[in-house]
């Protein structure tokens, strides 16, 4: 992968993550994908494990927004890490917002572990 196919996808999961379209989400993902949340002491793996602390993560906001990217791309050591902003629109129409970022392991096109360094209370949690 490119640089640019780099971003491409983390836009790609990004926007499945904002849209709620967990097909596209899993898309970018490998079956035994391993997401972690350093921070909060979270660990998820596989799709049913990533589908569900996504489904608990829409239950509890309105919305959820990722905007701002700053990325790092390594395509010869297949990772990429990406620096933003995140606007969680909770029931009561308030905002909250927080600083985060993300470093992404990849294998044969889509992210193979997935580490979410998170500002602030814990929105993604392993149920």
């Amino acid at each position: 992968m490119t640089r640019q196919d780099q971003i491409d996808l983390v836009a790609r999961y990004f926007a499945g993550v904002d849209a709620q379209d967990l097909d596209t989400v899993l898309e970018t993902l490998t079956p035994d994908v391993v997401f972690t949340v350093p921070t909060h002491g979270v660990r998820v793996t596989g799709h049913d494990g990533v589908a569900g602390m996504l489904t608990r993560l829409w239950r509890n906001h309105a919305a959820v927004r990722h905007t701002d990217f700053t990325h790092v791309c390594d395509p010869e050591a297949g990772r990429v890490a990406a620096r933003f902003r995140v606007e969680n629109t909770e029931h009561d129409g308030s905002v909250t917002t927080k600083f985060n970022c993300n470093f992404f392991d990849m294998r044969d096109g889509r992210f193979s572990a997935v580490a979410v360094y998170m500002a602030g209370a814990n929105t993604l949690d392993a149920g």
